[in-house]
């Protein structure tokens, strides 16, 4: 079983619930951006538990827990590495709307493991609250893959949820 496989089977055995995002989930949406390393969502704090990863390190991965200080919009990233694979990172976020996002996920086939993957929406909100030029592109692909509007359409009615900074950044896209 690939790492992916292993992180998967290790979150479902505590509970933990969670979803994949970044450009893997830009794949499963159509658009195809090269990554190094798999980004899964989560906004269970167990995630940063050592605990939780026993099963995948003695398989010979090895766990970095980085936990977020209080002014840290994020509540820690977990970096899961072993060799020959591609690098695994549990972001675990902190706000309501992230946990609605993983928990309206979708399964789907991701590498050799049937995964949630955030749904469209939920990928551009993700996007526009890290606000990065990267999650601006992407942001733009995922714009230019939805033909019929009702992609920007639903970003639009789901802004309010976010901090200004997205806000912002969503003007300047659809501006742009």
């Amino acid at each position: 079983m690939s790492l992916l496989g292993r992180v998967a089977a290790a979150l479902r055995e505590v509970g933990i619930s969670f979803a994949t995002i970044g450009a893997i989930a830009l794949a499963a949406r159509g658009v195809s951006r090269s990554t190094l390393d798999i980004d899964l969502l989560s906004t269970d704090v167990r995630c940063l538990d050592s605990e939780v990863w026993s099963a995948v390190e003695s398989g010979g991965a090895i766990s970095e827990i980085r936990r977020g200080d209080v002014e840290d919009p994020l509540a820690g990233v977990v970096r899961i590495r072993q060799e020959g694979e591609r690098p695994v990172d549990v972001v675990v976020g902190r706000a309501r709307w992230q946990g609605e996002a993983v928990r309206s996920a979708e399964p789907l086939a991701v590498l050799d493991v049937i995964i949630p993957v955030v749904r469209s929406v939920d990928l551009v909100l993700l996007k526009l609250f890290a606000g990065g030029p990267q999650d601006a592109w992407d942001i733009g692909q995922l714009l230019a893959a939805n033909r019929d509007g009702t992609l920007a359409a639903a970003v639009e009615k789901s802004l309010p949820r976010l901090p200004r900074h997205a806000t912002a950044l969503w003007q300047r896209i659809r501006v742009g």
